[in-house]
C-alpha cells in the first residue's frame, strides 16, 4: 500500500513539473492573476486593485460623504472597481506598465473629480478634496432634448440633464452611451444617478471609446496608442492629458487659451497623481489644450 502511495505522489510531482515546464517555455511565466493577454503565450497583467486600494480612493475623494456633499453615500470604491474590471482586458488601467497604469487611473479620476466637484478654495480640505460631490446636475437650465435627432428620440417627460461620473447630457448621448453599456439610458437616464457602478461604467466606456471614426479615444491618446496625423499636429493636438480634454469636452474647454475650468481638471489630475504616489513630476507632456483646435466643434452643450 505504501509503495502505491509513493508511486502516486511521484506521478503527481512529475505532472506538476511538466505543467510548470510548459508554462515557462521560452522564459515566460504563467499568469496567476488578472488574465492572459493577446500577443504573448503567457502574460501576467496587474489589475487596478494591485496598485489602487480603497484607502487611496478615500484620500482622493476625502469629502464625498461630507454632510454637505449632494451625493453623500452614493459613490464608493467597490462601484469603481467593479466597473473598471469590465474594461481592464481592453487596457483600462492596465496598459504600459505600473506607472502608466497608475497615471491613467489618476487621469480618468481627475476628470471625474473635476466634473463632480463642489469644492472651493476655502472649503474643508481645499477645493480638490470635493470630487464626487454630485451625481447629477442640481439645477438644469433645460431638458437637453434635441427633437431633430431621429435615431435617439426623446422619451416623453424625460430630462436629459447631466448625470453620472462624467456627466452625460442630451438625448443622443444617453442613447449612444446606453447602447455602449447595454442599458436603456434613453428611456431611463435616471439609472446614472441611482447606480454608482453603472455611473462609473458609463464614464469608463466614454473614456475608452472614440466618438468618431479615425479619432482616438481618451484612453488611446493618453497611454500613447494614438499617433497624431499631420492635421492633428497642425491643430496642436498631441498625445498626453491635454488632448483627453479635447476628446471629452471639445470647444467647451479647449482652444480658448488658459481658462479656470481647464486648469481645474489639470489640477485634479496632478493632485491625484501625488496622492497615488506617482508624483506631479510624472504628469507627462502636453498637459493642456489651451491652443488646440477641437476635434468636434459643438455649440450645444459643455459636455456634448
Amino acid at each position: 500500500m505504501g509503495m502505491v502511495r509513493a508511486a502516486s505522489f511521484l506521478l503527481l510531482v512529475a505532472l506538476l513539473a511538466a505543467a510548470d515546464a510548459r508554462r515557462q517555455k521560452g522564459g515566460e511565466t504563467a499568469c496567476d492573476k488578472g488574465w492572459e493577454c493577446s500577443g504573448s503565450r503567457f502574460c501576467c497583467n496587474e489589475t487596478i486593485t494591485d496598485y489602487f486600494k480603497a484607502y487611496q480612493f478615500e484620500e482622493l475623494f476625502a469629502q464625498r460623504n461630507n454632510s454637505l456633499a449632494h451625493a453623500a453615500g452614493f459613490w464608493n470604491y467597490q462601484a469603481f472597481i467593479t466597473a473598471a474590471s469590465l474594461f481592464e482586458p481592453r487596457g483600462f488601467g492596465t496598459t504600459g506598465g505600473r506607472e502608466m497604469s497608475m497615471k491613467e487611473v489618476a487621469a480618468f479620476l481627475g476628470h471625474v473629480g473635476a466634473k463632480t466637484s463642489c469644492g472651493y478654495s476655502l472649503a474643508t480640505g481645499g477645493s480638490l478634496a470635493w470630487g464626487l460631490c454630485y451625481n447629477h446636475e442640481m439645477s438644469p437650465s433645460q431638458s437637453y432634448c434635441d427633437d431633430s435627432n431621429e435615431l435617439y428620440r426623446c422619451a416623453e417627460g424625460v430630462g436629459y440633464y447631466g448625470r453620472g461620473a462624467l456627466p452625460v447630457y442630451w438625448n443622443y448621448n444617453y442613447g449612444i452611451v446606453g447602447k455602449g453599456i447595454k442599458q436603456d439610458l434613453l428611456n431611463h437616464p435616471e439609472l446614472l444617478e441611482q447606480n454608482a457602478t453603472l455611473a462609473f461604467e458609463a464614464a469608463i466606456w466614454r473614456w475608452m471609446t472614440p466618438m468618431k471614426r479615425k479619432q482616438p479615444s481618451a484612453h488611446d491618446a493618453f497611454v500613447g496608442n494614438w499617433k497624431p496625423t499631420k492635421k492633428d499636429t497642425l491643430s496642436k493636438r498631441y498625445p498626453g492629458f491635454g488632448v483627453t480634454m479635447n476628446i471629452l469636452y471639445g470647444d467647451a474647454i479647449c482652444g480658448k487659451g488658459t481658462t479656470e475650468s481647464m486648469n481645474a481638471i489639470i489640477s485634479h489630475y496632478q493632485h491625484y497623481l501625488d496622492l497615488m504616489g506617482v508624483g506631479v513630476q510624472h504628469s507627462g507632456d502636453n498637459l493642456d489644450c489651451a491652443d488646440q483646435v477641437p476635434f468636434n466643434p459643438s455649440s450645444k452643450s459643455p459636455d456634448s
